[in-house]
């Protein structure tokens, strides 16, 4: 176990021998977290003698369990029947509730239902209760209440728009439904699980006492409900160890709370705080850039990454006019690269927005390069574009019924499963198409196949469609305006818990159809239909295919030739109603913490932006990182003193820094000295 610790550096060291109490590992991008968390479980076990069922290590996915449960047995000395419990938050709920369910006057023979259960289930209850909301949208709803232990009741009080009421009335009856058949949902586990230990107090200890030192993995990315679980689990011992790091907090939109991490030490008093700072994936200038974007940040305990490797190559800037040049330059790079040798595996290109992929599609398409999409849906696979593609499919050709199908009810015209299983039978009969058959029987005639409501949006639709047939013919640079007019199909999709993605989506396809125009004023829609068909049905490579992913799901991954494009504002950082910009600039830190020795971060003149080319200003990101000097870069430098420090004042002694504001050139201290609290300038005080 000694030479195990000897592969260890200082602070990791201090970190995997510690024992008793709370422990914060403030862990930066690549410095060795997951082999200081597995060397800690291992010592305890194997050195400090503690009985591994008494351990209990919780991590977020089941991959991440799997690799941390094979590295800690291969470091535990005298192996015993018993292993370790190493395990996903959801895994333990799981165990838990088998034991424990029926303290809620429940059966253990619970069934878990996956998300397709559970949308059929709030599908037909919307259905029953007359509610015309977005299926996902209420699903998502229902999911974020349950992990903020919000009751139905509770959302009926406080809301105050009526659709979320309505919400709330699903959400009772879906409760009480699945209650009733003894059903569990995914988000069930844990809230069912905290209600148990928070209302049986004897078995909290019980459970508390069982698991007496605790082990969370990415803990930055814990939401309130985990938080407050690990609260009840640590109740009677404290011995709660957290690996994790606030500057890599990228989840708010999906509940991850930073307080969580940033306010440990106030949570669990006499905490131990590490800071994991060597980093062993990339090199001094690339870890310099993302030191000095982060600093910008006010919430953050405050760390500085080094590097093991030594300097390495300068960050290269890749400036072109538009995102056409911008993925065609990139694609030609990575040619040379795997010409010269260069592993594909070793080479990804990385955006914010999913949206800027389709420019990466189309320009690597045309250079021959093949791709791999990672973590997301290639661009003319997602269902708003393959929406829009439908409707100009029958636009071309009325009579394609596979088209048409798709997009009767989209938007919602109240022409379900059964009604369009009705048209198809009645065209079949009359061997004609289903856009014929709707044109050509009168209003009164199509009433008795499907409802009257249908029949209605039916006629509506095939005016539509005229009507833009007429515009696609006579005039179509101006087409899209009408067609959305017409049509609606973002706001269709803005309602929707991915709303404003597929909004932009929609954008950048119109965008792309107008400058396909513009390129060529006499192309007809069919021609451009037969375009984005070569593209999209494009055969993969499967030699020499780079990767291609969002940022978001390039969390944990690393390469040796990195490129980030859309280094522009509203882009990266994306701006605009709840934008988090700390969150933005976290998210910049992760994406540069990807790269090991070779980055490139792209930038254009103009893109497309909500529908039409936009000129646009290069991303205040690259003034905060140091990678460029601008005085008209938006850039705003923070103290280095953070909320929770401890400094010395020559006059006042040791204090505890409370809170910290610009003031001219410098910051002022809020800080407690213990018998009194002033307010100081930065300049004036030296950390402890």
């Amino acid at each position: 176990m000694i030479e195990v610790l000897n592969n260890l550096n200082t602070a990791q060291q201090e970190a995997a021998t510690h024992i008793d109490g709370p422990l914060l590992i403030l862990a930066g991008a690549g410095s060795g977290k997951t082999k200081t968390l597995t060397t800690r479980l291992a010592y305890l076990i194997s050195e400090v003698g503690i009985d591994p069922q008494n351990t209990l290590t919780l991590t977020f996915t089941n991959k991440a369990a799997k690799e941390m449960r094979q590295r800690a047995n291969a470091m535990i000395i005298n192996k015993t029947s018993s292993m370790p419990l190493l395990c996903t938050f959801h895994k333990f709920g799981l165990l838990f509730l088998k034991f424990n369910i029926e303290k809620l006057g429940r059966a253990n023979n619970f069934v878990i239902i996956d998300s397709e259960d559970k949308k059929r289930i709030v599908k037909r209850i919307a259905k029953e209760h007359q509610i015309d909301l977005n299926i996902a949208f209420i699903n998502s709803e229902i999911s974020k209440y349950k992990n903020t232990l919000l009751t139905a009741d509770e959302i009926i009080q406080k809301a105050e728009l009526p659709d979320y009421k309505k919400i709330a009335i699903i959400y009772n009856a879906y409760q009480k439904e699945i209650v009733e058949n003894n059903l569990v949902d995914f988000d069930d586990l844990l809230m069912l699980t905290y209600q148990i230990l928070a209302q049986n107090d004897t078995l909290r200890k019980e459970i508390s006492n069982r698991y007496k030192y605790i082990m969370v993995d990415e803990y930055q990315d814990t939401n309130e409900l985990q938080f407050k679980l690990l609260e009840l689990l640590a109740s009677e011992h404290q011995n709660l160890c957290v690996v994790g790091d606030d500057d890599q907090s990228i989840y708010g939109w999906r509940g991850a709370n930073i307080r969580n991490i940033l306010e440990f030490s106030t949570y669990f008093k006499n905490t131990k705080t590490v800071k994991l700072e060597t980093n062993y994936r990339s090199t001094s200038s690339i870890l310099k850039a993302a030191n000095e974007l982060i600093e910008h940040n006010q919430q953050r305990i405050g760390k500085k990454l080094t590097s093991h490797k030594g300097m390495g190559k300068s960050i290269k800037l890749l400036h072109a006019l538009n995102e056409s040049l911008e993925s065609r330059a990139i694609a030609k790079e990575i040619k040379l690269l795997l010409a010269q040798g260069v592993s594909s595996n070793e080479i990804a290109v990385l955006y914010r927005i999913n949206a800027l992929s389709r420019s990466l599609e189309e320009g690597f398409t045309k250079e021959g390069l093949g791709f791999k999409l990672l973590g997301g849906m290639r661009f003319y696979d997602r269902a708003e574009i393959k929406d829009i593609i439908s409707y100009f499919r029958v636009l071309a050709n009325p009579n394609d019924d596979f088209s048409l199908e798709r997009i009767l009810n989209k938007p919602k015209r109240a022409i379900g499963k059964v009604s369009v299983d009705k048209l198809k039978k009645y065209a079949f009969k009359n061997q004609i198409s289903i856009f014929a058959l709707i044109e050509s029987t009168s209003s009164e005639a199509l009433s008795k196949i499907v409802s009257k409501k249908a029949t209605h949006s039916l006629k509506i639709l095939t005016q539509s469609i005229h009507t833009l047939q007429e515009k696609s013919n006579n005039a179509l640079p101006t087409f899209i305006k009408e067609f959305e007019k017409l049509i609606g199909l973002k706001n269709y999709y803005s309602s929707t818990p991915e709303g404003t993605e597929r909004v932009q989506n929609i954008d950048e396809f119109y965008g792309y159809f107008q400058e396909s125009i513009l390129k060529n004023p006499h192309q007809t829609l069919d021609a451009f239909l037969n375009e984005i068909s070569l593209q999209s049905d494009q055969d993969q490579v499967d030699e020499n295919s780079v990767t291609i992913m969002s940022i978001h799901a390039s969390k944990g991954s690393e390469f040796e030739y990195l490129y980030i494009i859309g280094l522009e504002e509203e882009f990266f950082p994306l701006l605009g109603e709840g934008c988090n910009m700390e969150e933005e600039r976290r998210l910049g830190y992760v994406a540069i913490t990807r790269a090991k020795s070779d980055l490139t971060l792209c930038y254009v003149n103009s893109r497309f932006y909500k529908g039409q080319r936009k000129h646009i200003k290069k991303s205040r990101f690259l003034g905060e990182a140091g990678l460029i000097n601008d005085t008209s870069l938006k850039i705003t430098k923070n103290s280095s003193f953070r909320k929770g420090d401890l400094v010395k004042h020559k006059l006042f002694g040791i204090g505890r820094v409370q809170s910290s504001t610009k003031s001219g050139h410098q910051y002022k201290l809020r800080i407690n000295f213990g018998s009194s609290k002033r307010e100081i300038l930065s300049s004036y005080v030296q950390s402890v």
